[in-house]
């Protein structure tokens, strides 16, 4: 008797089924994405505070530095750089060295789940390059916010790991620890005024 296949899809809250394998943009919903986020913890909860730090969380910070990098980038640059872990809400947040440990797998799913989630929201499947680049420095700043500030790192061995921010990029930013209902409203709050600017 053959083995039974297992199962590639996960039943979210909205009652959407998301294939893992074969994602499409109509069983995206955004109130799924901000609710998984909002739980999924970075730096694999190791950090201060009476709560975890969420990838929502993150994802809102990441997406504040983005606009203070370039305060001229379309909405639809900044819309990108809040979604731009969201796959995360299904697939939850590795750290770098189990990514490795993985191997390409852990890429292809990601890049899966992100095309469906850029189109549901009107962006491209693939980000331009220099746009994906210029997220990515964000996500590098912010990755050193939370070292200092929440991880128990040094400046000078965040500085290693991520590079130094400007000071004027980093200025006035805290790192912000809320209740996930609190940080998924958030989330949902500033998803629904980058989507009515666009």
């Amino acid at each position: 008797m053959p083995a039974k296949p297992a199962r590639a899809w996960q039943r979210m809250l909205s009652g959407r089924r998301l294939d893992l394998l074969d994602p499409t943009p109509v069983d995206i919903e955004i109130q799924d994405i901000a609710h998984g986020l909002a739980f999924v913890a970075r730096w694999n909860g190791q950090t201060m505070g009476d709560f975890a730090y969420s990838v929502a969380e993150h994802s809102l910070l990441v997406e504040d530095i983005y606009g203070r990098m370039h305060p001229n980038a379309p909405v639809k640059w900044r819309l990108a750089a809040l979604l731009h872990d969201a796959p995360e809400y299904v697939i939850g947040d590795m750290i770098s060295p189990v990514k490795a440990a993985v191997g390409p797998g852990y890429g292809e799913l990601d890049q899966r789940l992100t095309a469906a989630i850029h189109l549901r929201f009107g962006l491209p499947a693939a980000l331009p390059k220099t746009v994906k680049a210029q997220i990515k420095r964000a996500d590098k700043v912010s990755a050193w916010m939370e070292a200092v500030q929440i991880a128990g790192f040094s400046q000078q061995e965040a500085g290693r790991f991520f590079g130094r921010p400007k000071p004027e990029i980093v200025d006035g930013l805290d790192i912000v620890l809320r209740p996930p209902v609190e940080t998924r409203m958030a989330f949902l709050g500033r998803h629904a005024d980058l989507m009515a600017r666009l």
